[in-house]
């Protein structure tokens, strides 16, 4: 029986890159970086959820192959690669730290049915809800 998800996927540009955007602007902690032959696994996680891994990965080999690599840049590029939800305590708050770190909004906090909201890019494209429920 499935117990819980321990690692996601987001694919990057440029996975140090990332890895800067995502340590320094979001304040994430590194959890794994390490090259395994031509491979490497990086992943980060917010430092209140030990138990969550967010690989970062760029599309290539030995995963993908070239076609699929150009294509998954492009989508990535076009913004349309939705990765996820991040909760926050206050919403207004995180978007105003963020912000100032240089993290570049879609929108800003709104009032929603669900709670309050703002939608954010990481430097690769994804974009993210970040949400106070």
């Amino acid at each position: 029986m499935i117990s819980r998800l321990s690692h996601v996927t987001i694919y990057v540009k440029d996975q140090e890159a990332a890895k800067r955007f995502y340590t320094e602007k979001l304040g994430f902690e590194v959890r794994t970086d390490q090259k395994m032959g031509g491979f490497r696994w990086l992943s980060v996680g917010p430092r209140s959820q030990p138990d969550l891994e967010i690989a970062l990965l760029q599309p290539g080999a030995p995963i993908h192959d070239a076609d699929t690599r150009r294509l998954l840049f492009e989508l990535i590029e076009r913004g349309a690669m939705g990765a996820g939800v991040f909760e926050t305590a206050d919403c207004k708050k995180t978007y105003e730290e963020l912000k100032a770190r240089g993290v570049e909004f879609l929108s800003p906090p709104k009032e929603r049915p669900y709670g309050v909201e703002a939608t954010f890019r990481d430097d690769s494209g994804n974009w993210f809800s970040l949400t106070q429920r």
